[in-house]
């Protein structure tokens, strides 16, 4: 007979040894988001100015801040940032509209400065003898880096030269916008209305002004110089890589330290004995319910796969699916759009699901009702997923009006994509979550006494999710768009990045310390040293997001050194997991799948997290590779590597309790943890790295701007990278087909099985002797 989920004691972490690290982590949460938040008070403060208009030398309006602010919305209702992007923030097959704005700009004023015309190519900058080049483009830098604009009347004034120049640019995007780009997948007619095409491009030209013109008493425009464009007169800033060694010599000494406190710090006792194999449990109801989160998580993974072969597959066909016309029903846009949110979704999903299993594992208790409010919550979560997805459809094709898009379609912010109504859902939704995760832990933290020991952690880590998701709520489609990506950033790096990932680790860690994994002095130890180290790095390394998203200059200089930290702290867990399960070998054969992809993530921590991630960390590197195909090499080796994977561990670990083993496929899940893996590498090696170095290269050797035009994206070598990437596609297809197989299989194994009989809230909880 199967042992019931309660059989395991509740630990009583008031008996470990004492280490001070709850008051450490106080401290370091105060100090750190005490910084965070003066940076964003510095942000708001410092926002690029919004000129009320924008004037020529004959007083003629030019634009002004209501079309600005309209081309805004309009840009981000159509999906914003899934079709090019903003200062580097967005997609990367479509331009980055203010490098080709501002560009396009600097050549119509070179042509006006040198003949009077402002039909000018580069090429024809190109075929001036290299003295001429220089004195032009001096003389263009001069149009174009100082500040014209007068903060008292809010009139931005620009010179004949540029105005000329501005108009031969709206006159080109009139037609870019309506006519679309078949090798960008722009679609044709993306905005069929005369006005919202002006709009848009006002909104461009803005992000454009503030990436040229010099901040009041600043050598460096208020995007510190991005993009690198020499017609401009953009160049690296000196201090870029001042602190980039900084950040390197950072990242260098926290792992030497971070090594000696840990192999000084080592542990006399023995590990916990550990049962030979241990005993099957019966799923209680609620557990039962929680494991078609698992399905539906899995289903979410299938499509997002799908999608993303399909996005992959608009950058060597711009306009359809090998023949097929897929841009007129699944555009780029929202291909990418559903790619993006579905890994946010399946992700989540598991670690949702993985406290609702764990709850009442650790509680020793099952809460009357705990199943039907699991699958309340389900059928709420699958509402959600649903809805956003329909109504990001509907927005990105134009059904919806600006702010109709934006409650109900697409917001058109790159993670946060769905539509406001959905999102405050979702966070409904996590409070519901956190409601019944409490319930179900409500009678260990009775029993635990210390308010700081792991069951209480683990209820503070939940307490996090709902509270740092709902910090997408701060801006609005017509927020300033540096303080909205402030904002963003917060969603997109505090809350995956940091507390999600504080809370995985608790839940592990309190898992391995209950199977012997881990002492539980030491699990105790290790949560709290690395959630130190998560919130001492992270959130002050989410400002390494912002170096060119219109802030002050210091954030570059603080969010290089704090984010050279992000690199060390995964690994501390994950050496004392690999240490024990030596000590451990006959219990590791049980949970080996679980156990592998968890290992793994510490791998991939290194690698996507840490080596990919340094591509995108220092600004002196950041300031070239802002905006083009290096940073999916971190993204798909981090989000799914480090984050994928560490949401399948903590599925596998559930799973594995319940399933009876005729059911369990151990060989499955381990030839999918080979192909998903090799996959993944083979993707990064043959495609991604060499991609997004050749678009780097680029950028260095001529500027943002080329590295996004259709002579770069069109080029033989990029879309032979692309073609590349379809065997390590493959592969992980396989193996993802073969896990959600194996998932599936063990889902319905668990449902021919007994449930734990009721009523379970009435079982006693017993403290364990000394």
């Amino acid at each position: 007979m199967a042992n019931s989920v309660f059989d395991l004691p509740i630990a009583t972490p008031a008996r470990a040894k004492p280490f001070g690290l709850p008051a450490w982590l106080v401290l370091v949460c105060v100090v750190t988001f005490s910084v965070l938040l003066g940076a964003g008070a510095a942000i708001y403060k410092n926002v690029p100015p919004i000129p009320a208009t924008v004037i020529s030398p004959q007083q003629e309006i030019i634009m002004t801040q209501a079309e600005v602010e309209r081309g805004q919305a309009t840009y981000l209702a159509r999906g914003g940032q899934h079709i090019g992007s903003i200062w580097g923030h967005g997609s990367y097959l479509a331009p980055d509209w203010t490098a080709d704005v501002l560009h396009r700009w600097g050549l119509a004023t070179a042509g006006v400065l040198y003949d009077g015309d402002a039909d000018f190519s580069q090429t024809d900058l190109e075929a001036l003898p290299p003295v001429a080049q220089a004195q032009l483009q001096a003389e263009v830098k001069q149009e174009f880096k100082p500040n014209r604009y007068d903060p008292e009347t809010g009139i931005l004034s620009l010179t004949n030269a540029q105005t000329q120049g501005l108009a031969q640019v709206f006159d080109d995007y009139q037609a870019i916008l309506l006519n679309g780009s078949a090798i960008h997948s722009i679609p044709r007619d993306w905005f069929p209305e005369a006005g919202d095409r002006h709009d848009v491009t006002a909104f461009f030209a803005w992000t454009a002004w503030t990436a040229a013109a010099n901040r009041p008493n600043s050598p460096l425009s208020y995007t510190a110089n991005w993009p690198h464009d020499d017609l401009i007169g953009n160049q690296a800033p000196g201090q870029f890589i001042v602190w980039s060694i900084v950040s390197v010599i950072v990242l260098i000494a926290a792992i030497a330290l971070f090594l000696f406190v840990y192999l000084t710090q080592e542990d006399a006792e023995e590990v916990q004995a550990v049962a030979e194999r241990p005993a099957l449990r019966l799923a209680t109801p609620s557990q039962r319910i929680t494991t078609l989160f698992f399905g539906v998580a899995m289903a979410l993974f299938g499509v997002q796969l799908l999608m993303g072969m399909v996005t992959a597959h608009y950058a060597v066909e711009g306009e359809g699916f090998y023949g097929i016309p897929l841009q007129q029903y699944l555009p780029y846009a929202a291909s990418r759009t559903w790619h993006l949110q579905l890994a946010v979704f399946w992700i989540a999903t598991c670690w949702l699901a993985a406290g609702l299993y764990f709850a009442p594992r650790f509680g020793k208790h099952e809460p009357k009702g705990q199943a039907i409010g699991n699958g309340i919550l389900l059928a709420a979560l699958t509402l959600v997923v649903v809805g956003s997805l329909v109504g990001a459809w509907f927005g990105i094709q134009g059904y919806l009006g600006n702010d109709q898009s934006f409650w109900f379609g697409h917001q058109g912010y790159e993670y946060v994509e769905l539509g406001r109504l959905w999102q405050l859902l979702l966070i409904g939704g996590m409070v519901f979550w956190l409601w019944l995760m409490f319930r179900a832990l409500k009678p260990a933290l009775k029993a635990e006494g210390n308010k700081t020991g792991l069951n209480h952690f683990f209820l503070y880590s939940a307490i996090t999710i709902p509270l740092f998701y709902a910090s997408g709520l701060m801006y609005t489609n017509h927020t300033p768009i540096s303080v909205a990506e402030y904002w963003r950033w917060w969603v997109v790096h505090l809350w995956v990045e940091g507390f999600f990932e504080v809370f995985a680790t608790v839940a592990i860690a309190y898992l391995c310390s209950e199977l012997g994994f881990l002492k539980r002095s030491a699990a105790l130890r290790a949560t709290y040293l690395t959630t130190i180290l998560y919130l001492g790095s992270g959130v002050i390394g989410t400002l390494h997001h912002l170096y060119f998203a219109g802030t002050p200059v210091f954030i570059a200089a603080m969010g290089a050194v704090a984010s050279a930290l992000e690199v060390v702290p995964l690994t501390l867990i994950g050496f004392e997991v690999v240490k024990s399960l030596k000590l451990s070998q006959e219990a590791q054969g049980f949970y080996r799948m679980p156990l592998k992809f968890f290992i793994t993530t510490c791998v991939w921590n290194l690698v996507g997290a840490g080596v990919f991630g340094f591509l995108i960390n220092p600004p002196i590197v950041l300031y070239y590779s802002q905006g083009i195909n290096t940073t999916p090499i971190h993204a798909h080796s981090a989000l799914f590597g480090v984050y994928g994977s560490l949401a399948i561990a903590l599925m596998l670990f559930a799973l594995r309790e319940i399933t009876p083993d005729q059911f369990w496929n151990e060989k499955k899940f381990n030839f999918a943890f080979w192909w998903i893996n090799g996959g993944l590498v083979t993707m990064l090696v043959t495609g991604l790295i060499p991609n997004g170095f050749y678009q780097l290269m680029q950028s260095i050797n001529h500027g943002t701007w080329y590295a996004r035009s259709a002579e770069v994206i069109g080029s033989g070598w990029m879309q032979g990278t692309v073609w590349l990437r379809i065997p390590g596609d493959l592969i992980f297809a396989v193996g993802a087909i073969v896990l959600l197989y194996g998932v599936g299989q063990a889902i319905w194994g668990i449902f021919q099985q007994p449930t734990q009989p009721q009523p379970l809230d009435e079982v006693q909880v017993e403290t364990p002797a000394t």
